[in-house]
């Protein structure tokens, strides 16, 4: 073994005068073989340690080549998956990872070697140093990293950060991402890079596709909005995601997707957005495969009050089933948010009919108590979707907005100017008929 040693060091000595002399003459292609010659004889011997103390002892030498520190990164890159055990692994890697800190020209490879060590991390259970490992690099300034690598190693840190419960900072990640990044036609062709512009490299083989990106993407900002209860991004993550191609091809894969579609659309707080959405959703042909669903839009888009129990009832399983299929339940509060949409759809069809309406008679048609009517009624005028007023001694609730004094005197202006219009009309037709038949009496 001693002898083995010793025939080795003698091979590394020899071979870095060779190096040396390849450095100093300022010969790139020489310098590279010489490095790489060193680390395979050190790999075949398997001497991990000496193959370490060998690329810090490289990478440090004076008027050492850019060249030849990235083909020494990049032949060591391939010997991690060979090593023994996962300690001799992490110890390369963070060999590595000192030799490629601060230099420009060796950043990708030293974000595969960081996104690699955070892997093993996460293996481990160390989601938090996992995390923090991935956050130290800034890939979206890497002009020669190609663009799904930049997005899938951005989407690995969000997914992180979501995974720690920092949904803070995963929110910051994920704005480096814009969702139009996905709407670019990938069957263009890829245009030659000009003289001067930064050569782009080929993404590794694990890289997934743009659109597989896209729906990573859209997933773990699904994840982001259901930590809020922001029914309508889920439901626009959704929509993204129900556009994809290959998923609309396959029904196994939309009709789940669409159901999520209509039942984020339905929890959502009616707003213009929301309308939008649920009249978009109400045209689409595929709607007609899940009739139930379309029933319960058709049902929202209809100016008419909603039996709450009568809804629940029919619709009690489909709510429950949701659990098995994609993306899982709809969430604890769900059920009572669900409820909530309904009364707010009715006391919305109530003010379309009634100007003033009883108290009494509101609880009736909600299904409420008054107490409950009036709650949910104030709570609707807070927040602006509706405009209405209380007089609580009467029991009365007055729909109508009340209009200052300059509306109400452009309206009589309004409506005497159309007064005068049909007088001097009529004065016209007597006039008319007149001469006609003073015309007629003459003949």
């Amino acid at each position: 073994m001693e002898g083995k040693n010793a025939n080795l060091e003698a091979a590394i000595d020899q071979l870095l005068n060779v190096e040396k002399q390849m450095r100093f003459a300022g010969d790139v292609v020489g310098t590279k073989k010489a490095v790489s010659d060193i680390l395979q004889l050190c790999f075949e011997a398997k001497d991990w340690k000496s193959l370490n103390e060998q690329i810090v002892n490289l990478s440090k030498k004076r008027g050492q080549l850019k060249q030849a520190v990235t083909a020494m990164v990049q032949q060591a890159m391939q010997y991690i998956d060979e090593a023994p055990d996962l300690e001799t692994r992490i110890e390369l890697i963070k060999t590595l990872n000192s030799v490629s800190a601060g230099k420009i020209y060796v950043e990708i490879e030293r974000a595969r070697l960081i996104r690699r060590l955070a892997k093993i991390k996460e293996e481990q259970g160390l989601i938090a140093e996992a995390a923090d490992l991935m956050q130290e690099v800034a890939v979206e300034t890497f002009g020669a990293m190609a663009k799904t690598e930049k997005i899938a190693f951005i989407l690995e840190q969000v997914r992180l950060c979501l995974d720690r419960q920092d949904y803070v900072r995963a929110q910051i990640l994920s704005r480096k991402i814009s969702p139009r990044v996905f709407e670019v036609d990938t069957s263009k062709e890829k245009k030659k890079p000009k003289e001067g512009d930064n050569v782009v490299e080929e993404p590794p083989a694990d890289i997934p596709s743009l659109l597989e990106l896209k729906r990573i993407y859209y997933e773990l900002m699904i994840r982001y909005y259901f930590h809020n209860n922001d029914y309508l991004e889920i439901c626009r993550c959704y929509k993204a995601i129900y556009e994809i191609p290959s998923i609309r091809e396959d029904p196994s894969q939309w009709i789940p997707v669409l159901r999520k579609i209509c039942w984020y659309l339905i929890l959502a707080p009616h707003d213009p957005m929301q309308s939008s959405l649920l009249n978009c959703t109400l045209e689409d042909k595929n709607l007609s495969e899940i009739p139930k669903f379309k029933l319960l839009l058709k049902q929202l888009v209809t100016m008419e009050v909603i039996q709450w129990t009568s809804l629940w009832n029919l619709y009690k399983d489909e709510f429950e089933n949701e659990k098995n299929m994609l993306g899982g339940s709809l969430g604890d509060k769900a059920a009572e948010d669900l409820r909530m949409r309904i009364i707010e759809h009715n006391i919305l069809v109530v003010s379309k009919y009634y100007s003033r309406i009883t108290l009494k008679r509101l609880a009736e048609l909600l299904c409420l108590t008054i107490q409950e009517a009036e709650k949910h009624l104030s709570e609707m005028v807070v927040s602006k979707a509706l405009v209405a007023k209380i007089d609580r001694p009467m029991g009365i609730v007055c729909f109508q907005v009340a209009k200052d004094s300059n509306e109400i005197l452009n309206s009589w202006a309004s409506n005497l100017e159309k007064l005068l219009d049909l007088v001097e009309k009529s004065c016209h037709q007597i006039h008319k008929e007149t001469m006609v038949h003073k015309a007629a009496l003459k003949v």
